[in-house]
């Protein structure tokens, strides 16, 4: 059984995935850090994250930077943004991602084209969304629990702007595939979030199996 959980940043969907992951037993494969990964070898070798030769060159990392705490960073998640823009670094992590994805027994993955182009032959597609301003207030808490004096308003501008690069990228833009059930998050707690979540996959699999 396949689980493609798809959204915009801050929008709550590695937190569900995660829990998805642990209820129905089965590995999880956060995508958007395979891009941190890349984005943080970019920084590293102070290549340009704008030019797609530097980003593709850098997709060649070592599989213990996933495990890194400093991919959370909020630099390293601006340039994730823009590096995943790149054609030709979408298309070098696209054969990673999908292995996972087909392992036997089935996977969790999130990201933001799950599944649209990932796994669109999940058996449960969710689209997690909240509004911009409450996704803001999430990243600003969570930077400010690490530390980071950034401005609200900063983080607010840095969530449109990646929205607006990720939903209009040529490769794979952000987008609710035309199956998904989208789950707003906006006024949910985590707990309400993940139950209505497993109500979602748990119907999914009911209709799969008719």
């Amino acid at each position: 059984m396949i689980i493609a959980v798809d959204g915009p940043a801050a929008s709550g969907k590695g937190t569900i995935a995660k829990a998805l992951a642990r209820h129905y037993k089965l590995p999880h494969l956060d995508t958007g850090l395979l891009y941190r990964a890349v984005a943080a070898t970019v920084l590293d070798q102070a290549l340009d994250p704008e030019a797609e030769a530097d980003a593709v060159a850098s997709c060649d990392f070592d599989e213990a930077l996933l495990a890194d705490d400093r991919l959370k960073d909020d630099l390293i998640g601006k340039t994730a943004s823009i590096v995943s823009a790149h054609p030709l670094v979408r298309a070098a992590l696209l054969q990673r991602q999908k292995r996972f994805a087909a392992q036997p027994g089935g996977a969790v993955l999130d990201g933001r084209d799950i599944g649209t182009v990932i796994a669109p032959n999940a058996v449960a597609k969710l689209f997690v969304k909240a509004t911009p301003m409450i996704r803001a207030q999430r990243r600003h808490a969570e930077l400010r629990g690490r530390g980071s004096n950034a401005s609200f308003d900063r983080v607010l501008a840095d969530i449109r702007a990646r929205d607006e690069r990720d939903s209009t990228r040529s490769q794979a833009p952000l987008k609710a595939a035309e199956d998904a059930v989208v789950l707003d998050t906006s006024f949910l707690s985590i707990e309400a979030s993940i139950q209505r979540a497993v109500g979602i996959v748990d119907a999914a699999v009911a209709r799969h199996r008719l």
